[in-house]
């Protein structure tokens, strides 16, 4: 189980885990080329721009053009990455996507920022909160969403060694940085961060930090949560979470997406087709975001500290009620 660093005195935003990691592999890697649709700064790619002009190519306001490229380069021999805002990398080109790489099964990484209801004061019309659910949806499409600075710096250098298309989801706002900068990321493997015996929470990227916080706020009641890390949420690790659920007999999911199609689905399909338990969700229920400031929005829409610790104490009741009846029924 990974130390954790509660006396954290860092905050980075995920954005930069991303920057960092791409002018690592344009080092390391001679395929690796990026492509950005006119937010180089934003996305943390001008360092790579600079240090490798010929291998940067900055398409403009044409993301649909960006994956058609991207799509077409692999059959070279190069690995793209695109970049630009969550919801431009998915929502407004889903067909090429679908069509041109996924479908192709074209060794494109679709690295995508400012996801969820963090991106904060730009508003709903950039919060996307369906792109985890769209892109889990797409045959070969890996779909990868890390918690803090050193895990987007890990996916990144670990995604250019994979086959094949995977979407990385990341963010604008600074957050806490708590994990092993040496740690190995290993697509679809779940990290344990707290054992537990009462609840498993199973939280994926900004909301990992969240859980944790509720996790010792929980614990003070004296409610042992079990904190693990999905930052695969395609392909899911399956294993890891029916060990921990077989262990606390309900389940938290915490996400900053909809609680339809992300996270929060994919472990109640697990859970339907092996181990039906007690489950909630945290996350957007059936709505757009609004301009605000991060904080403002996760407390507004129900994905903060609070809301899992709430979450988490209906999953116990719940278990209660769930373990009564079975036990009448037995």
């Amino acid at each position: 189980m990974p130390e954790l660093q509660y006396s954290f005195t860092e905050k980075k935003d995920t954005r930069s885990g991303f920057g960092d990691a791409l002018l690592t592999l344009g080092q390391t890697n001679p395929e690796v080329v990026a492509l950005c649709a006119d937010l180089t700064g934003s996305l943390k790619m001008t360092d790579f721009a600079q240090a490798y002009p010929d291998r940067f190519f900055q398409v403009g306001i044409a993301e649909a053009n960006m994956m058609g490229i991207a799509a077409g380069m692999t059959i070279g021999g190069k690995i793209p990455f695109t970049g630009t805002f969550a919801n431009f990398s998915t929502g407004r080109v889903y067909d090429q996507i679908r069509q041109s790489i996924a479908y192709s099964h074209k060794n494109v990484k679709i690295c995508a920022s400012h996801a969820g209801l963090t991106l904060g004061e730009d508003g709903a019309t950039h919060q996307i909160l369906e792109d985890i659910g769209m892109m889990r949806m797409l045959p070969h499409m890996v779909v990868i969403n890390p918690c803090d600075y050193h895990q987007t710096k890990n996916a990144t250098l670990a995604i250019a060694n994979y086959e094949g298309p995977v979407y990385l989801r990341f963010g604008r706002p600074k957050m806490p940085v708590f994990t092993d900068p040496n740690q190995l990321f290993e697509i679809g493997k779940a990290i344990t961060f707290i054992e537990g015996t009462d609840v498993s929470i199973f939280a994926t990227g900004h909301l990992l930090w969240y859980a944790i916080e509720a996790q010792a706020e929980l614990a003070d009641q004296g409610i042992k949560a079990e904190v693990i890390n999905i930052h695969t949420i395609k392909p899911l690790d399956q294993a890891a979470v029916l060990a921990s659920v077989q262990k606390t007999g309900c389940v938290v999911t915490a996400e900053e997406h909809q609680i339809f199609g992300g996270l929060g689905s994919a472990i109640a399909e697990v859970l339907g087709q092996h181990l039906p338990l007690p489950i909630e969700m945290v996350g957007v229920n059936d709505s757009f975001g609004e301009s605000g400031t991060p904080d403002e929005l996760l407390k507004k829409y129900g994905c903060s500290t609070p809301d899992i610790i709430k979450a988490c104490q209906k999953a116990i009741e719940r278990k209660k009620t769930f373990n009564q009846t079975k036990a009448a029924l037995v």
